[in-house]
């Protein structure tokens, strides 16, 4: 089952743009941790295949699987941005959100045993950081709609041109 996002804003990739650099790896990590570790992060780069390579971050999916089998309650998400939080009391590590995420997009700490997950760095200013700092502009916060819009753009465009 794939997981609807059909409301809320996420961070995407171009993968025709992305070169798979990790600097939104380790600005992810340096913002929310100090430190310049890209297993803190809460974006990860793939390599889907030899010339492929992507980024994944939360999706920020409507009914959240992450949310919905927490046992503790210890992610909820914001019903106006879509953003999922989560209560450091009262996560225990079990890593059932991990099991429900249909993209990959959450982390245990190693050393805290805590989930982690992309909060689209809204203790920031500026917004996400690895969008503002994405060398090759392949991250965009966008909403599924808008992904659609410019997908059937460069389709009409690539017909024009045919």
């Amino acid at each position: 089952m794939v997981t609807s996002t059909s409301r809320y804003k996420y961070i995407t990739c171009d993968p025709e743009k992305c070169i798979g650099c990790q600097l939104c790896e380790y600005i992810c990590s340096y913002t929310k941790t100090g430190e310049y570790n890209s297993y803190r992060s809460r974006i990860r780069t793939v390599r889907v295949d030899e010339i492929l390579i992507t980024a994944v971050a939360c999706r920020t999916c409507e009914n959240a699987p992450c949310v919905m089998v927490c046992t503790r309650d210890a992610l909820s998400q914001d019903q106006e941005s879509g953003i999922i939080r989560l209560d450091k009391d009262r996560c225990d590590g079990c890593a059932w959100c991990i099991e429900a995420c249909d993209f990959g997009a959450i982390s245990i700490n190693p050393m805290t045993k805590l989930a982690e997950i992309c909060d689209q760095c809204e203790d920031e200013e500026a917004g996400p950081q690895c969008v503002l700092w994405c060398p090759k502009d392949a991250l965009e916060l966008t909403t599924p709609d808008q992904r659609a819009q410019r997908a059937r753009r460069k389709l009409a465009t690539e017909e024009a041109l045919r």
